[in-house]
C-alpha cells in the first residue's frame, strides 16, 4: 500500500473514532453514584488500536467538532466555553491520554489484555489528573476536594470500561491496519 492511501486510512479511521467518541457521550448507564457514559471506553480503544498520534487525533477531531458548536459533550453541550468550563481538563486531557496510552499500547509487538489494562490506568490517571486541576482551578476548590468529587465517584465506571476496552482491543488489535 501507497504511504498516501495509507496516511488516509488513518486519518479516517481517527475521525470514525472521534465520531465514535461524540457518540459515546450520549451512551449513558444510569448507576449510582453518578451515571456512566461510554466517551473515555472510546478513548481507551481509539489509543490502542490506532496508535498514539492517530489516537490523539481522534480525540482532536472529537474535541474540535464540539468546539465549532455540534452538540457532543456530555449532555449534548457544545461550544468553547465547555473546554473553558469546570469540566473541560478531563475533555482536553482526551488527547494527551489517548496518545500515550496508544504509545504504551505499542511498546509491545503484541499487547495483550493485561498490558492494555496498565496503558488504559495511566490514560485515566492522566484525565484524573488534568481534569481535577482544572476542576479545582475553575471552581475555586482545593485539588483534594475536585479529586473527590471529579474523580472518585467515577472510578467504578471507568474499571468497568477499561476492562471492556482491553478486551475488545486485544480482539481487534492487528485487524485494524492504519
Amino acid at each position: 500500500m501507497a504511504a498516501s492511501n495509507k496516511s488516509i486510512k488513518g486519518i479516517v479511521y481517527a475521525a470514525l473514532f472521534g465520531a465514535l467518541t461524540a457518540a459515546g457521550a450520549f451512551i449513558i448507564i444510569p448507576l449510582p453514584p453518578v451515571p456512566i457514559t461510554a466517551q473515555t471506553f472510546f478513548v481507551n480503544l481509539a489509543a490502542v488500536l490506532l496508535g498514539g498520534p492517530l489516537g490523539a487525533l481522534s480525540q482532536f477531531v472529537y474535541l474540535l467538532l464540539g468546539i465549532v458548536g455540534i452538540p457532543v459533550f456530555h449532555g449534548g453541550k457544545a461550544g468553547i466555553g465547555i473546554i473553558f468550563g469546570p469540566t473541560g481538563g478531563y475533555l482536553l486531557s482526551f488527547i494527551i491520554a489517548a496518545f500515550v496510552i496508544g504509545l504504551i499500547s505499542g511498546v509491545k509487538k503484541n499487547s495483550g489484555i493485561f498490558w492494555n489494562i496498565f496503558a488504559m490506568t495511566i490514560g485515566m490517571l492522566i484525565i484524573y489528573f488534568i481534569g481535577s486541576l482544572q476542576l479545582a482551578y475553575v471552581a475555586k476548590i482545593t485539588f483534594r476536594e475536585a479529586l473527590t468529587v471529579g474523580v472518585l465517584p467515577f472510578i467504578p465506571g471507568d474499571i468497568i470500561k477499561i476492562l471492556l476496552a482491553a478486551i475488545i482491543a486485544s480482539r481487534l488489535k492487528g485487524r485494524i491496519k492504519t
